[in-house]
């Protein structure tokens, strides 16, 4: 068989939580070749336990979903009663003209319900979701709403609220309508989200068969067969582990399919669109079914839940500034596993391990420290925290040792001492200068005092002169 390229992307894994969160972890999209070849124009598979994503092909391309439209039909319903089996049974609808004209000569499947019969919306469910009756699924809508546009406008309300924007309904049976389209990857949240709130609706969805509660115009009950032959036992697409979902089928859509299987722990749902209808020699195939048959198999029998990082391991030390210890150990912050392939050894992965060049004192423990990068074919796996393995104080007396040393030898200290002789200097020169200025006046003071003792002396020679 060719091979192909497949897509595993990892998401919300198997972790050590810590406060109700996933905290240093980066997962990334990897590929690995596989044999696995399918049909499907559009493939979406998830691993239910550990919501990782293992295949992927065209998942986000938007597509016509025919049937599959229905999944919501019957979420709406469930919705308005709780998904409470006794309230459905005991509410009834019929259909008139409004339900039944637009079907008339389409030659689309149903569950044999006639106009005007009188149906439990519990049996009304089982004929939408069993053999993928429209006329159901109409008359659910208008005894609801009042209309289909009225029931449809709380189908797209919905698809807002659980983030399918990839998607758009138009009607509520999926059938010949323009702007009716979604993603495989939306109808895997909407059905996720279904099969965990309500779990009638895989009940129902999940039934091979089902006999509705007899009516006038049905005494004996209508007994319904599932459109999806992986459940039919003796089917040639029967698969013992398969339960639900919906099956779909147009020209322009191509045979869709939702299902899930559960296998040696593993619970796995695969969403497929766009496979053909038929074979070469034009005879009706189910090639829906036997995509998910192929992948299922892989997925058992190839994927295992392997250990990639053990929080336990350690990956460095970090150096310590001021610290009681000289380093401190690091070690992923938490451990990581994930579905990987047998025939890929884990020793393939190559590890990336960034550090800081050091820490400053104290060290708490569980303090990031660095990162691990862990890369498969030069694609990343998944990146984590690296963090203390312990604790280490604060050494007062290396911090103060530290610090004085780090000053005397920093440009501030160099400064310092610069300004200090510079200050020193220019008071020198001060009193250097205020001393010669005084020295300079006591000198003509005392020149100025010797010239005029002198001048005084002449003149009182002179008068003395006079005198005699």
């Amino acid at each position: 068989m060719k091979k192909r390229l497949i897509s595993i992307v990892t998401v919300f894994v198997m972790v050590i939580t810590i406060a109700g969160g996933f905290i240093g972890i980066d997962a990334a999209a990897i590929t690995f070749d596989n044999d696995v070849q399918l049909n499907s124009e559009a493939a979406y598979m998830i691993n239910l336990d550990t919501n990782e994503v293992v295949y992927a092909k065209n998942s986000d391309q938007q597509r016509v979903p025919a049937s599959l439209t229905k999944i919501m039909t019957c979420l709406i319903v469930l919705e308005a009663y709780n998904g409470d089996a006794e309230k459905l049974q005991s509410i009834s609808a019929s259909g008139g003209s409004a339900a039944f004209d637009e079907l008339d000569g389409t030659g689309c499947s149903n569950a044999d319900i006639r106009r005007g019969e009188e149906v439990t919306y519990y049996d009304l469910l089982h004929a939408l979701m069993i053999p993928s009756g429209c006329e159901a699924a109409n008359i659910l809508a208008i005894d609801m709403c009042g209309s289909i546009e009225a029931f449809v406008e709380k189908m797209n309300e919905k698809a807002q609220e659980l983030e399918m924007t990839g998607t758009h309904f138009s009607n509520a049976h999926g059938l010949f309508a323009d702007n009716n389209y979604t993603t495989c990857e939306d109808m895997a949240k909407l059905s996720i989200y279904a099969m965990n709130k309500y779990p009638l609706f895989m009940e129902i969805c999940s039934k091979p068969s089902y006999v509705m509660t007899p009516t006038e115009e049905h005494p004996e009950g209508t007994k319904i067969i599932a459109s999806n032959k992986m459940l039919i036992e003796g089917s040639q697409y029967y698969y013992r582990f398969a339960k639900g979902i919906k099956t779909g089928f147009l020209d322009a859509a191509g045979r869709c399919l939702v299902s899930t299987a559960e296998r040696n722990g593993y619970t796995y749902m695969i969403v497929t669109m766009g496979a053909d209808g038929y074979d070469q020699d034009g005879n009706s195939t189910m090639y829906n079914c036997l995509d998910h048959k192929e992948l299922y198999d892989w997925a058992f029998t190839e994927l295992e839940y392997t250990v990639i990082v053990d929080e336990s391991s350690e990956k460095g030390e970090v150096a310590v500034e001021y610290g009681k210890a000289d380093y401190v150990c690091v070690r992923p912050q938490i451990s990581y596993s994930r579905l990987w392939p047998q025939n890929v050894p884990v020793s393939q992965i190559r590890q990336k391990i960034t550090l800081d060049k050091s820490v400053v004192a104290p060290v708490e423990v569980g303090q990031k420290l660095g990162t691990l990068e862990l890369t498969y074919d030069g694609q990343t796996v998944i990146t984590v925290d690296l963090v203390a393995v312990s604790g280490v104080e604060r050494d007062d007396v290396k911090s103060d040792v530290k610090v004085s040393k780090s000053f005397t030898e920093s440009n501030h200290f160099k400064i310092a001492i610069i300004v200090g002789v510079g200050a020193v200097l220019l008071y020198i020169l001060i009193f250097a200068a205020v001393m010669f200025h005084k020295r300079s006046k006591r000198k003509y003071e005392e020149e100025y005092d010797d010239e005029y003792e002198d001048e005084y002396d002449d003149e009182y020679d002179e008068y003395d002169d006079y005198e005699d």
